[in-house]
C-alpha cells in the first residue's frame, strides 16, 4: 500500500508511542506500506520537530528525529510531483496531494479537517489514521 500521512500524524505518532497513532510509525517500521514523501514534506517535518517548543515540551533528542527521518528515507518513496494543486482550503495542505496524485497513492492518511473534507480526492481515499491502521 502506498501512503500519504500527514505531517501532524507521524509527529503524533513519534511523540506518544503508545497512542491511537504510534502505529503508523511502527507499521512503517514493518514494511506495511510504503510512505510517498517529497523533499518539501521531509523539510516540514524536520522543521516541526526541531521546533524548541516541541523538542522541549516531547523531549525530543537529535537521535529520535535523525532515526524517524531514516525510517522515512529507508521505507519511504520519493515522489516529485509533476503539477500544482491548489483545491485544499488551507494552501499549506495542497502538497500532501500534490504527492498523492504524482505518487498514485492507494491513501492519504491525516487528522486535519481540511483534507479530510476533499474524500475522496483524484479516487484516492483521505482517511483518518485510525482509518487506515483498520484497513492495513
Amino acid at each position: 500500500m502506498r501512503a500519504v500521512v500527514d505531517t501532524n500524524v507521524i509527529v503524533r505518532a513519534l511523540i506518544r508511542p503508545q497512542g491511537t497513532v504510534g502505529p503508523v510509525l511502527l507499521r512503517l517500521r514493518q514494511g506495511d506500506y510504503t510512505l510517498l514523501y517529497s523533499g518539501s514534506l521531509l523539510e516540514e517535518l524536520a522543521d516541526v520537530l526541531n521546533r524548541p517548543r516541541i523538542r522541549d515540551k516531547y523531549r525530543l533528542t537529535n537521535n529520535d528525529i535523525q532515526t524517524v527521518l531514516a525510517l522515512i528515507l529507508l521505507r519511504g518513496q520519493a515522489v516529485t510531483p509533476d503539477q500544482t494543486i491548489t483545491i485544499c482550503r488551507d494552501p499549506k495542505d495542497n502538497k500532501f496531494l500534490e504527492v498523492a496524485v504524482a505518487g498514485r497513492a492507494d491513501v492519504i492518511v491525516t487528522g486535519d479537517d481540511d483534507l479530510l473534507v476533499l474524500h475522496p480526492f483524484a479516487g484516492i481515499p483521505v482517511v483518518s489514521p485510525s482509518t487506515f491502521l483498520q484497513i492495513l
